[in-house]
């Protein structure tokens, strides 16, 4: 097997568990979770979902612009639930 075939199905691999494990998860807690979350948290944890998916793609095909853009996506979704997180404390008087 040539080794695009292998990325092209690695890619295939990766996209797959994402879309499942965050469907999967989504259904499980949903309605609870959205409840009891701000915009910004939600927000967060899309962005480093979808830039630790990003990343990995980038990994798999040997794209070190899109591995780079998919780790700042991660990390900006990070700061932005931890900010979620913090406003939602304060919110509660924590």
């Amino acid at each position: 097997m040539k080794l695009t075939h292998m990325k092209l199905i690695g890619l295939s691999v990766v996209i797959a568990f994402t879309v499942c494990s965050f469907g999967a998860y989504a259904e499980e807690s949903k309605e609870e979770t959205y409840r009891n979350m701000n915009k910004d948290q939600i927000k967060g944890r899309v962005d480093e979902a979808q830039g630790k998916a990003k990343e990995e793609t980038g990994k798999i095909l040997d794209d070190k612009g899109m591995e780079i853009e998919g780790n700042v996506q991660k990390n900006v979704g990070k700061a932005q639930k931890g900010f979620g997180d913090t406003k939602k404390d304060i919110q509660q008087g924590k």
